[in-house]
């Protein structure tokens, strides 16, 4: 468990760096220019590895377990949060009514899976990732208050997103499928 709370402190203070610490991250941005991206990049993939060993090989206790109607449940949510995750890049019309699509895609991914993780390894990452976009979703809107939504959006749009959202999702779902992960009742 450790590894995990390793790459999830790595994550977030990776991704909350510029909010918490606007001037430093300003000072190091002048100092080393592109380069400083590329490092924290890096920390970001070293926080993904450090999450994943320490999400397998953690000990855990089962709290609850799956049952049929989470599982439908889950996979609804997940359709979403692939949704929400492609909307922040879309040129659908839906994009002008969220501010931080991207952010409320994690949040219904973690939750969809609690609803079928009840082990207290799942618990830690996936409630540490919901907690993380809530406060990374307050940290910018309180940097930039100024929101301006984005403007237009189409019918194709909207299409394309839907099936970028159910090729992904069914990618999501088949990868799950090979690793032993069966996502489906």
């Amino acid at each position: 468990m450790t590894l995990l709370i390793l790459g999830l402190i790595l994550w977030s203070a990776a991704h909350m760096f510029k909010r918490l610490a606007p001037a430093a991250h300003t000072a190091l941005l002048d100092r080393v220019g592109n380069p400083a991206k590329g490092v924290i990049a890096v920390l970001l993939v070293a926080s993904v590895v450090l999450m994943v060993i320490g999400f397998r090989g953690a000990d855990t206790s089962v709290i609850w377990d799956r049952t049929i109607a989470t599982t439908g449940i889950n996979n609804l949510m997940m359709l979403g949060a692939v949704g929400l995750m492609g909307l922040g890049n879309s040129k659908s019309r839906l994009r002008p009514l969220m501010r931080h699509p991207m952010l409320w895609g994690v949040v219904v991914w973690a939750a969809a899976h609690l609803l079928v993780n009840g082990d207290t390894v799942s618990i830690v990452l996936f409630g540490w990732m919901a907690v993380w976009a809530l406060a990374e979703m307050v940290l910018i809107n309180r940097a930039d208050p100024e929101y301006t939504p984005f403007q237009g959006g189409t019918a194709a749009g909207d299409v394309r997103l839907a099936v970028i959202t159910v090729v992904v999702f069914a990618v999501i779902a088949g990868i799950h499928t090979w690793l032993g992960y069966y996502p489906f009742a």
